[in-house]
């Protein structure tokens, strides 16, 4: 019995303490938005803006637009969105074989219309500043050129696949883009969001923009709201061995004041980012502002693809907006069709 009562008493001063340090903890979170010695960075962001990746060559290396410019933009935009937004002819033909040579997808065939585009309703703002584009190094705001091999392994990819849609299985004789599921992208068979929404780097794309972030003493989960994604990024010193590679990479962070500093290295064959090889280390700093949303800022290394590093930065806003879940595939008979659509080209052509 004796002994009984001191096992509940150590029991019971056991609970006590571990209620008074999640307490504790829980306090410093709420009251200076910290975990432990570092920022809290959890939270709901809305990446969407309507500054483009690289910088349209008429800027040259001019880094801002004019507030009349990024009005503008704004203005297009929306413009936009209403025409694309009326509701369609129901009398209206099909579109001509391999589709009427406008722009659009395959054709103009068909595709998104603007219910599904979200892509914000203005430029990045910095320091009160608007950007002409996400890149700021090279001063070019472009993507430096490619490698001599990446050219090659480029034109080769394209001169194989990049043909125009003429309703025919052009492709033949000889191998085409179809022939099996895994030469997909893989966004459209739902592996990871398209346009490296998941990167790393984490880049805006035409809708689904939302990043979650949870953060614990020990891991910061970015949970994506393209496809299904889920970054872990962990607190360590060594990245995995060399031979485990993966899709996004093994990313490890590091706190250097204020900001969550990222290095990812061990990528797969096929990183979400188009183009970049199995070597690209890509940088990520994640700054919290004094207004809650937090500046991105991030740098791409890959001397097997560009001649030189490139980066960039753009801020992530707070938004209220909740992140639902993405079924990819529920539902989904594209694939499917374009494997049996490509079935009867071929079988119409052979004959």
């Amino acid at each position: 019995m004796k002994r009984a009562a001191t096992f509940t008493k150590a029991l019971t001063l056991s609970c006590v303490v571990s209620l008074l340090v999640a307490t504790h903890a829980a306090d410093a979170r709420d009251r200076k938005g910290y975990i432990g010695r570092h920022p809290d960075l959890s939270g709901t962001y809305n990446t969407a803006t309507l500054t483009p990746l690289q910088r349209p060559k008429a800027f040259g290396n001019n880094l801002y637009l004019t507030k009349e410019e990024a009005d503008k933009l704004a203005a297009t935009e929306a413009a936009l969105l209403s025409d694309g937004a009326k509701d369609s002819d129901p009398d209206r033909l099909a579109p001509p074989d391999g589709g009427d040579g406008s722009e659009g997808a395959a054709g103009n065939v068909g595709g998104y219309n603007t219910f599904w585009v979200d892509r914000g309703d203005s430029a990045i703002q910095i320091d009160g500043k608007f950007r002409t584009s996400l890149i700021t190094t090279p001063a070019s705001g472009r993507r430096p050129p490619l490698t001599p091999s990446a050219r090659e392994a480029f034109a080769k990819r394209f001169a194989g696949f990049g043909k125009k849609n003429t309703g025919t299985a052009w492709w033949m004789p000889g191998p085409g883009p179809f022939d099996n599921f895994e030469q997909r992208p893989l966004g459209e068979r739902c592996i990871l969001g398209f346009g490296t929404t998941s990167g790393p780097p984490m880049l805006p794309v035409l809708y689904n923009n939302l990043k979650r972030i949870v953060q614990t003493k020990d891991h910061v989960m970015i949970l994506v709201e393209m496809v299904h994604d889920a970054r872990i990024i962990r607190y360590a010193t060594e990245h995995a061995p060399p031979d485990e590679r993966s899709y996004l990479g093994d990313s490890i962070g590091r706190w250097e004041g204020e900001t969550l500093v990222v290095e990812t290295t061990n990528f797969n064959d096929t990183p979400g980012l188009y183009g970049a090889s199995r070597n690209m280390v890509v940088t990520e700093r994640f700054t919290k502002q004094a207004d809650g949303s937090l500046l991105y800022n991030f740098m791409v290394d890959d001397a097997t693809t560009w001649t030189e590093p490139w980066g960039g930065e753009y801020p992530w806003p707070t938004t209220t907006d909740k992140v639902y879940e993405y079924a990819c595939h529920e539902g989904n008979y594209a694939l499917g069709n374009i494997m049996r659509g490509a079935r009867r080209l071929e079988a119409e052509a052979s004959r």
